[in-house]
């Protein structure tokens, strides 16, 4: 059960990771628009985010490979 929650944190990880590279275009696009402050608002918002996902992502990676290690190492029960 352990590697199977592990996995899912890193495909989790992977997840977030798309999201916030999404995330990264659409502020690319929206940059492009005429300098408004609403455009400015925007960009420090998706900033934001980008930060969080990507902060996320770095946690969730750690914990599910640090999981699928301790999972390999232990003895299988008989």
């Amino acid at each position: 059960m352990a590697r199977l929650y592990a996995t899912l944190q890193i495909i989790g990880a992977v997840v977030l990771g798309v999201i916030a590279a999404a995330t990264a275009v659409n502020m690319i696009l929206i940059a492009t628009r005429p300098d408004t402050i609403s455009v400015v608002n925007v960009i420090v918002g998706q900033t934001l985010i980008i930060v969080c996902l990507i902060a996320l992502a770095r946690l969730l990676i750690l914990k599910g490979i640090h999981a699928l290690r301790a999972s390999g190492r232990s003895k299988p029960e008989s």
